[in-house]
């Protein structure tokens, strides 16, 4: 089943190097339109998973830190040249990036975590976690979304939601230093925060045996060479995808931000997937780590990478959300502040955030 993700991706590839110019320009057809949404969304999807897969492959294989940057720059690259591919087509769409960080928000703090923290309640009861590794997600997560979504509606520079040059420059420098500092206390001297707490290690001495001693440099070649096999379609496949998305929207009206719920939900559905199977399994830390990892990573990479992107191709690009996003987005980090500031969870919780989550639907479609 590995081998066979990169084979339908690059096969699918292959169809729309030989028919895709054909395939596009009968986009009238809703029928052909709407199929070849469906086939580019799954595919995509599918061969996600694969990424995902050789991703943490090489992650066991190298320790940290390395194997956590490897797992995040390779989710990160799928999102940011997504959103790319459709701020950078003809149409172009100046708020895809503010809607796909805000969906992903809204997806994972409260559709994921909900639907996680709600069957995990009826079939556990109660669930532990590592109440210090959540924390620390949050003290980074809060900042930085009122940095790249509230603030830029309150700047006096310009007056669209928008960032400055001189803002955008200072932020995204910003941005990637706390982003940093995070990742280097969550993979070396506090790593036993983002563990459960009864497989932390004892000490600096142990992690350091834990650590792996020789690396399979052959192995380690080809697993990456596996993981650029699995990211290339998806690289490939995503301008095909964006012009089809853009089509649709405006030939059926629908709301603008629901090309970033797609693109969110291209990116974390399959650390989704991942992090219900570990609530379902009663490995709650693990999924904390795969939700608000998905965020931060988001936060801390995305938004410096849109941005350069903007300064260099001077496409314009709104962050800062309306003013019913910005009322659901602080009540949503309220919420996650209340949730996590208990060892443990049950389904209460769990029902509160759905019901910010169906909110948050509501409103896209009826703001």
């Amino acid at each position: 089943m590995t081998a066979a993700r990169p084979f339908i991706g690059w096969l699918t590839v292959a169809l729309f190097l030989v028919f895709g110019s054909g395939w596009m320009a009968g986009l009238a057809n809703h029928a052909l339109a709407l199929g070849l949404f469906v086939w580019l969304f799954l595919v995509i999807i599918w061969v996600a998973f694969g990424v995902v897969h050789e991703a943490e492959t090489l992650a066991e294989m190298l320790g940290e830190p390395l194997g956590t940057l490897v797992l995040t720059l390779s989710i990160v690259i799928i999102e940011v040249v997504l959103i790319s591919a459709v701020m950078l087509g003809p149409e172009g769409n100046a708020t895809l990036a503010r809607d796909t960080m805000y969906s992903v928000l809204m997806i994972v703090l409260n559709g994921v975590v909900g639907l996680g923290l709600l069957m995990g309640g009826i079939r556990h009861y109660e669930q532990a976690y590592n109440l210090k590794g959540a924390s620390a997600y949050l003290s980074v997560i809060i900042p930085l979304t009122i940095i790249a979504l509230v603030l830029p509606d309150f700047t006096t520079s310009t007056s669209d939601g928008s960032l400055s040059p001189a803002q955008a420059l200072m932020f995204s420098v910003l941005t990637i230093g706390l982003y940093g500092i995070f990742l280097w206390l969550q993979t070396g001297r506090h790593r036993g925060y983002f563990v459960a707490q009864d497989a932390q290690p004892i000490d600096a001495k142990e992690m350091e045996h834990q650590r792996p001693s020789a690396i399979d440099k052959k192995g380690l070649f080809v697993h990456f060479i596996l993981l650029l096999v699995n990211i290339l379609p998806i690289v490939i496949l995503s301008k095909s995808l964006a012009s089809i998305l853009d089509y649709g929207i405006a030939a059926t009206g629908a709301p603008a931000a629901l090309g970033g719920i797609v693109i969110a939900t291209l990116v974390f559905a399959p650390e989704g997937i991942s992090a219900l199977i570990a609530i379902r399994a009663d490995r709650l830390t693990r999924a904390i780590n795969l939700c608000l990892g998905a965020v931060t990573s988001t936060l801390g990479l995305t938004v410096p990478a849109v941005l350069a992107i903007s300064l260099y191709t001077g496409r314009h690009v709104l962050l800062g959300l309306p003013p019913s996003g910005i009322v659901l987005l602080v009540s949503t980090l309220i919420l996650s502040s209340i949730t996590f500031s208990n060892s443990r969870t049950t389904m209460l919780e769990g029902a509160v955030h759905l019901s910010l989550f169906v909110v948050f639907l509501v409103l896209v479609f009826s703001p």
